[in-house]
């Protein structure tokens, strides 16, 4: 899969790692998120999908600071909740929303097989012991799977994480964190961000 990376993630990534300013960082990134893949949806889908995207996004972030401190890198653990996101996509029909080709759902779950088998996410299960005790429905679209289209989905990058950085230039597995990250810089924590 390709995915962005630059300073923003980094000290996003802190941010959710510390105790008060967590909350505030992570309902940010779930309303990023869930604005982002909306965005994706055909208009008279949109709001029925937002309340499971935001629950989704939501327990994404759990999953995602499980990888990391199983030592997974920064791109890699994000890249894991975008999977994960892509697995559910696919199950509700909603092919439109995905990054990545239905047809490379199986190439993306074996690059992780030990960190999904680990915590019990499958394909048909995305977010395994990960999923919130209550969470939303929304309508499904089946009748895609049969001629799926995929008008955001960007295919043959399932054998490795790709990152694009700020300069452009993709890298495979991403890019080390920087020395100086400054968590004022994360999704939520300047307060003129709207």
């Amino acid at each position: 899969m390709k995915i962005r990376q630059n300073a923003r993630h980094f000290a996003s990534r802190k941010a959710l790692e510390l105790p008060v300013v967590s909350d505030v960082v992570k309902s940010k990134l779930v309303d990023l998120h869930t604005k982002i893949f909306l965005k994706k949806a055909a208009p008279e889908h949109q709001e029925e999908r937002r309340e499971r995207l935001d629950a989704f996004f939501g327990a994404t972030m759990d999953s995602y600071l499980a990888a990391l401190q199983e030592g997974a890198p920064e791109a890699e653990a994000r890249e894991i909740t975008h999977i994960q996101a892509n697995f559910d996509f696919y199950n509700h029909g909603w092919t439109e929303m995905m990054e990545f080709p239905g047809d490379e759902l199986e190439d993306h779950y074996e690059r992780y097989e030990t960190f999904f088998e680990r915590h019990g996410i499958t394909i048909a299960d995305p977010l395994g012991e990960f999923e919130p005790e209550e969470m939303p429905e929304a309508p499904s679209t089946p009748e895609k799977l049969d001629n799926p289209e995929h008008p955001h989905a960007e295919g043959g990058f399932a054998d490795d994480v790709y990152v694009e950085g700020d300069d452009g230039e993709v890298r495979i597995g991403g890019q080390d964190e920087p020395d100086d990250v400054d968590i004022s810089d994360a999704v939520g924590v300047d307060e003129g961000e709207a």
